[in-house]
């Protein structure tokens, strides 16, 4: 199937309207053959029916981009040709679209041909593209389908990243490395790496723009590139390993550092008694390797008719038990990855026999028990026990010394995975460290994790992002054997971040969140040579004649001067930002004290008006006004409201009599309703519960009753008031003016008379109608107000001692009785 759908994207990219374009062209040509039907002799089974805003979802662009640079180019190459889809009132809702190399290839290639691909390959590429950059969605009744591992990708390169994972995919076999290409590189490329070459020939691009995408792709996590690991401990010739591929196939391994060797990986095309059980099959890629697949072999660089050399790699552990089976020198060696011991090294034991070895024995065998002898106990466990026991009791004691602190050190980099991932590159500068080194260099690794992990928007990818940072500058220093002091060289060049301008995000001039060069140095670089082109220009024209050596001197004096003013301005700048940020937190703390003085005060005062006794009643500690007498005003005021409401509505505003008939009508009706509800509440009630509640509680609850329905009444005048207000001349005529407008709105002006333009303009007609009532109440309602006679003076309350013996007469509760006998 991988071979199949490999012919097809390779058949469908070489087509001649295709071939010339752009990649997100490109990429939007496979997603659409990917979307395509399979043939079942219908004119219409090629047309792929989509939106243009899912379509740049699919390749991480918007949908001005679709456009421009995906459907006008394809329209003009006569690689696509489409339709747009419109409703009945002519708004877009869809596009179909024809792939034209699909169509020729169904029309005239026949079953043979690489495009003509049945239904169970278009959903396998399909389901594909879904796993490697779809959008993801949440159908209905479906289940969800989860985002892509380029979902996140989007802007510029979003297209080239995820059409060059898909080539690679297609071209990678089950062990998850991709076949580089084979024969001679030239001189310009090499620079780049084979990796970057084999990428550049599948998307038809340069090599370093390749680079470019694999280097997002590795700090994307889908992509790893080792180095083989040689005897000196140095990188030799890169890889290139498609995760997901060897993960789906549970075939991922771990690439670990190691001094030894276990077996030797060779290309797969190599010959003789390396060659493995089954050699691949005899389809291959043009350009890019002479085998389809190579077995277990992880690289494979050269054409087939190359001679090859048996070479050990660095040491691969693989998750499970790897079966060494093959014949590969060293198969016998253990786990260590060491050389074997020497025929006389049973010779150099002690006298006694025991398991010693002598002064003149093997230092490779030193540790570790003799051929044909089984100890009970081997001296590494031993140490790794000693280890382990004296870390789980006291954990590291400080060194006190330097012999102490060698003796602390550990040899393995630290058990966290993010620290591993991170410091990898480095593991044999680590083991070259001491302990308290150690501790030092770990605990500055964790300092830039987090500062990393804050500066970047996707999870997960400070570790690697740290890993090639510690990759860089071992290229620049010339690698590991050339650093002569580990413990510096880590925690002043290796994970220190270079900034080369004020931006955060820069790390030697390249963006650390995105990968690509960083703009804020480019504009500085910018500034500067254009204010070294002005200061030259102003010597040319001010002093003209001088010689070159001259010239250049005025030059850097000019520039200097202007470096040393900008250096004063910027001393000042910042003392002005630190003064206005020193008289900022103090207005801000004058105005959090102001705000803390004024809830005291609130507080206070809220206190004091809790504090007082009721107007009416004389109730203790109600506020002012008690709940009873509360609901007493409030149903007098609603009383009278009411009685307004209903005068606007259905009386003259200028007729005072007929206003006062229809208040006190309300009034009466009001008052009516009241009494009916307070006996429908004493007939449900029990009169035991009224006695045992008391009359306050009594008084209380009528309060409550008189309210409610003085406030329905209110509403239910008010509604009436309205429906009759809508009925007048005035909401008529602005109601029909508002139909009228609304007919001959510009997208009715065709179809005045239609169904559409009926059911607007009726709408738009009911909402004048409705805003016209309510205008006229409350233009009626504000007149009604003004002719009101301005309310009576309040009059006095009784004087306290005529009240006494009302207030004696109230029962007491048990909290007053307690305070009088107290």
């Amino acid at each position: 199937m991988r071979l199949r759908l490999r012919a097809a994207v390779q058949a469908l990219l070489a087509d001649p309207s295709i071939a010339g374009q752009s990649d997100v062209a490109k990429l939007a040509s496979v997603v659409l053959l990917a979307k395509s039907r399979a043939p079942k002799g219908h004119e219409d089974d090629s047309v792929t029916s989509i939106w243009v805003a899912e379509l740049g979802r699919w390749m991480g662009v918007g949908e001005s981009t679709v456009h421009r640079r995906v459907l006008a180019p394809l329209r003009a190459s006569d690689g696509l040709h489409t339709e747009e889809v419109r409703d009945e009132q002519g708004y877009p809702t869809g596009l179909r679209c024809l792939v034209m190399p699909l169509w020729r290839a169904r029309k005239r290639g026949g079953p043979r041909h690489p495009l003509a691909l049945g239904k169970a390959e278009l959903a396998t590429l399909l389901h594909l593209c879904e796993a490697l950059f779809g959008h993801g969605w949440t159908p209905k009744d479906k289940a969800p389908t989860p985002p892509g591992l380029l979902a996140g990708r989007k802007g510029k390169g979003a297209a080239t990243d995820r059409l060059g994972l898909l080539l690679m995919v297609l071209h990678t076999p089950a062990s998850g490395w991709l076949p580089l290409c084979g024969g001679s590189v030239k001189k310009a490329e090499k620079k780049h790496g084979r990796g970057a070459v084999t990428l550049a020939r599948l998307l038809g691009c340069s090599p370093a723009g390749a680079r470019k995408v694999l280097d997002r792709l590795t700090q994307d996590g889908v992509v790893a590139r080792p180095a083989r690991g040689t005897v000196t401990r140095m990188s030799g010739r890169g890889r290139v390993r498609l995760l997901p591929v060897a993960q789906a196939y549970g075939r991922f391994l771990e690439v670990v550092q190691a001094p030894g060797n276990v077996f030797s990986a060779r290309p797969g095309s190599a010959g003789g008694d390396l060659g493995p059980a089954g050699t691949a099959g005899a389809l291959g890629t043009p350009g890019i390797c002479g085998a389809e697949d190579t077995g277990d072999a992880e690289i494979q660089e050269r054409p087939d008719s190359a001679e090859h050399h048996a070479h050990h790699a660095s040491v691969v552990t693989s998750v499970g038990s790897p079966q060494l089976d093959c014949g590969f020198s060293g198969e016998g060696r253990g786990g260590e990855g060491r050389r074997p011991e020497r025929a006389c090294v049973r010779e150099d034991q002690a006298a006694d026999g025991g398991t010693a070895v002598s002064e003149s024995g093997s230092p490779v065998a030193e540790g570790g028990p003799l051929r044909g002898e089984k100890p009970e106990k081997s001296s590494v466990d031993e140490r790794h026990g000693q280890r382990a026991a004296g870390a789980g009791a006291v954990g590291r004691p400080k060194a006190g010394s330097w012999d102490k602190a060698q003796q602390q050190r550990r040899v393995g980099l630290p058990d966290d995975l993010g620290l591993r991932v991170a410091l990898g590159p480095v593991a044999w500068l680590w083991g070259r460290l001491s302990g308290w080194q150690q501790d030092q260099v770990e605990a500055a690794a964790k300092v830039e994790l987090v500062c990393l992990k804050g500066l970047l928007a996707v999870p997960g990818g400070a570790p690697r992002l740290l890993a090639a940072r510690l990759t860089d500058r071992l290229e620049e220093t010339g690698g590991e054997s050339l650093v002569s002091r580990p413990y510096g060289w880590l925690t002043r060049r290796g994970l220190v971040q270079r900034q080369a301008c004020s931006d955060r995000r820069c790390d030697d001039g390249i963006r650390l969140d995105t990968g690509t060069p960083c703009e804020t140095c480019g504009n500085v670089i910018h500034i500067r040579r254009a204010r070294r082109a002005k200061a030259a220009a102003e010597i040319d024209r001010e002093l003209p004649g001088l010689s070159d050596g001259e010239r250049r001197r005025v030059l850097e004096d000019r520039l200097r001067g202007q470096a040393s003013r900008e250096a004063e301005n910027l001393v000042r700048w910042r003392e002005q930002d630190r003064a206005e940020e020193a008289r900022r937190e103090a207005a801000r703390a004058a105005m959090q004290e102001r705000a803390e003085q004024e809830r005291r005060a609130a507080a206070a005062a809220d206190a004091v008006r809790r504090a007082l006794v009721c107007e009416e009643c004389g109730q203790e500690r109600a506020a002012g006004l008690c709940e009873t007498c509360g609901h007493r005003r409030q149903t007098e005021a609603l009383i009278v409201e009411a009685g307004l409401v209903a005068a606007a509505g259905s009386a003259d505003p200028a007729d005072s009599a007929a206003v006062a008939a229809v208040a006190a009508g309300v009034r009466a009706a009001v008052e009516r309703a009241i009494s009916q509800a307070w006996d429908e509440f004493l007939a449900i009630t029990d009169p035991a519960d009224l006695e045992a509640a008391g009359p306050q509680a009594t008084k209380d609850a009528a309060a409550y009753n008189a309210f409610f329905v003085a406030q329905s009444a209110a509403e239910q005048h008010r509604q009436d008031a309205l429906a009759a207000l809508s009925r007048t001349e005035e909401a008529e005529a602005e109601a029909e003016r508002a139909y009228t407008t609304e007919q001959g709105r510009p997208w009715f002006e065709h179809n005045p008379g239609g169904a559409d333009a009926i059911a607007a303009a009726t709408k738009a007609a009911d909402a004048a109608r409705e805003r016209a009532a309510e205008y006229l109440l409350t233009v009626r309602l504000d007149q009604l107000r003004e002719q009101a006679p301005s309310p009576t003076a309040t009059a006095p309350a009784a004087p306290w001692a005529d009240r006494l013996a009302e207030l004696a007469a109230r029962p007491l509760d048990d909290a007053t009785t307690r305070a009088v006998i107290a």
